[in-house]
């Protein structure tokens, strides 16, 4: 089902108006898969505030943040209004210090 514009305006409001977005199975406080378990545990590290959106509850938004960024798993991470990446780059990007750079801007 293609992204209808609605909901392409609604992802990129979240985006645009948060400077960390996870779009994620679950939500911060009750993560309900392990990858956005894990994406929450090295955020929580690295930032007080940032929203979530939990894609379980609805299955256009799950499609559609696989569709508007063009990635196919779920958790995604924005930084800044850009695409930053799922579970496995967020982890790599955390192990080597970029995140955490990305996250305050510099």
């Amino acid at each position: 089902m293609p992204l209808n514009e609605a909901l392409r305006k609604q992802i990129a409001d979240l985006v645009a108006n948060h400077r960390v977005v996870l779009f994620m199975k679950g939500t911060r406080l009750m993560p309900m898969c392990g990858f956005s378990a894990q994406v929450v545990q090295i955020l929580d590290k690295l930032v007080a505030n940032y929203e979530t959106v939990d894609v379980i509850t609805s299955p256009e938004m799950r499609d559609g943040i696989k569709e508007f960024s063009q990635w196919p798993t779920l958790p995604q991470l924005y930084v800044g209004g850009q695409f930053v990446g799922g579970c496995d780059i967020v982890r790599e990007m955390n192990a080597s210090g970029e995140l955490q750079k990305l996250i305050e801007g510099n």
